[in-house]
């Protein structure tokens, strides 16, 4: 392997290890203001339980997710120069956008919101904390738009003479397609994963016969808030695809592993070529569904469906001499895992609102076994998702405009590489492993009795298990 190669390697790990916390802490932000929302409302105290709990898991997230994410941004710079001189003038707006706006937002609320427990007034503090989901949020936005650029480039001229790309419009790096839904999907599939965590740990409480009101009440509230964001995350993916068919038709050719045009094409649920370098290959073993793959990316029953082969003959034609076929075999398994990690999530929360619609909820012991999924589904989702995106992008680190192998830094050896590769992966396995273990530990405390007492009488201090807690 070379040099790029173990530069893509460490981009690509310390990315899935920060994407697992991500998506916890902009789902959870939402269901703890909910929470919160419910006992400003209600005065029920269960609900302050379930919002003093849940925010726990929520500063773990976002404690471990902020560090794990500095790297990202130092690796533009270390790893990939060429890339940040070419495209930085573009690339780099939306990121200081994030950092100037919405991390400021995020970390000034959530701040508040820890330390307000008693000394902010009610609504004001009830703010804070929709504040800080909706700067999480914001954050997700700007750096979908720097991504959404790489998969559509837009806004921008070439300057020959200093052989850069130049920003030339922001508002249409801001508004992008690709990246508006690509945001919303993201933010979607956010809540999916707040949701099935909190269903999750709710399911193994209750299994454990703890947790009481607080465990049986959040999981009513995440099952039907989970089955409409996971739906939604399904339908806004598929419209995602549509736009891709006519934005990155080699992406979606490569899910598919059709090699050649055709009208009426069928939708492969398993096929031989996922597992071979070669994408044509002859005598294709498959499991197909007829007329499938016309219906969903064309929407007509003989909609035409363009292949592999014609894709790498006409973009031969675009950009020049070159291979621009992605691995077929990872680009097609990622988006299966996806989607079958998807329907697996809508069918554990539909199955819970059944039962919560014939009150048997508590009862169903089993269920509360099938809610453990909820910890690894939409993590295998997230970064089957992210996978299939980034790998299906290559040759190109910016489609059309830059190739991966043209954006490396030069300067960087292949030793450098691999030593910070190796203390990356120590780093983030502890920092991962302190992020378990202290949820683990939360579970294994549990929420505040159904007997506590959880409000403060006048003028006491306020409870310290949401003030600098770790």
């Amino acid at each position: 392997m070379s040099a790029l190669d173990f530069a893509r390697l460490q981009f690509a790990i310390t990315t899935l290890f920060h994407f697992i916390f991500v998506p916890m802490s902009i789902g959870l932000a939402l269901y703890v203001a909910i929470c919160q929302t419910r006992y400003h409302r209600s005065g029920d105290e269960v609900w302050l339980r379930a919002t003093r709990f849940w925010g726990k898991f929520l500063l773990i997230s976002m404690a471990i997710g902020v560090v794990t994410g500095i790297v990202q941004e130092f690796q533009f710079g270390m790893n990939w120069s060429l890339f940040s001189r070419y495209v930085g003038d573009i690339f780099g707006a939306p990121l200081a956008m994030e950092g100037l706006i919405a991390f400021f937002l995020e970390s000034t609320f959530i701040g508040l919101w820890i330390f307000g427990w008693g000394r902010l007034p009610k609504r004001i503090h009830l703010a804070t904390i929709w504040l800080t989901a909706i700067a999480t949020m914001l954050s997700a936005y700007f750096i979908i738009l720097a991504n959404g650029f790489m998969q559509h480039p837009v806004g921008y001229t070439v300057n020959h003479a200093t052989g850069r790309a130049e920003l030339t419009n922001i508002f249409a790096v801001m508004f992008n397609p690709i990246a508006l839904l690509g945001f919303v999907h993201t933010v979607l599939g956010a809540i999916t994963t707040g949701g099935m965590l909190v269903i999750a740990i709710s399911g193994y409480l209750m299994l454990r016969g703890r947790g009481g009101q607080v465990a049986s009440r959040s999981m009513r509230m995440a099952l039907p808030f989970a089955l409409v964001a996971v739906s939604l995350t399904m339908f806004v993916g598929d419209s995602q695809g549509r736009v891709l068919v006519n934005q990155e038709p080699m992406k979606m050719a490569a899910a598919e592993a059709v090699c050649n045009s055709g009208h009426g094409e069928s939708f492969s649920i398993f096929s031989v070529a996922g597992f071979t370098d070669n994408p044509c290959p002859n005598h294709i073993s498959s499991i197909r569904i007829p007329h499938l793959l016309s219906l969903i990316e064309d929407l007509s029953w003989n909609g035409n469906i363009r292949g592999i082969d014609q894709i790498q003959a006409a973009e031969r034609a675009q950009y020049g001499p070159g291979n621009y076929v992605p691995p077929v075999g990872v680009e097609y398994w990622t988006f299966r895992l996806m989607i079958g990690a998807g329907m697996l999530m809508a069918a554990i929360a539909l199955v819970g609102v059944v039962l919560v619609r014939r009150r048997q909820l508590e009862r169903a012991r089993w269920f509360k076994w099938l809610a453990l999924l909820g910890v690894p589904l939409p993590i295998l989702a997230n970064w089957c998702g992210w996978i299939f995106t980034e790998v299906g992008r290559q040759p190109w680190v910016v489609f059309g405009l830059l190739k991966t192998a043209d954006a490396n830094s030069p300067n960087v050896g292949l030793g450098s590489i691999i030593f910070t590769l190796a203390g990356y992966i120590v780093i983030y396995g502890v920092l991962i492993a302190t992020g378990a273990w202290l949820m683990w530990r939360e579970v294994g405390h549990g929420p505040e009795s159904d007997d506590a007492p959880t409000t403060q009488p006048p003028g006491a201090t306020p409870k310290p298990d949401m003030v600098m807690a770790y």
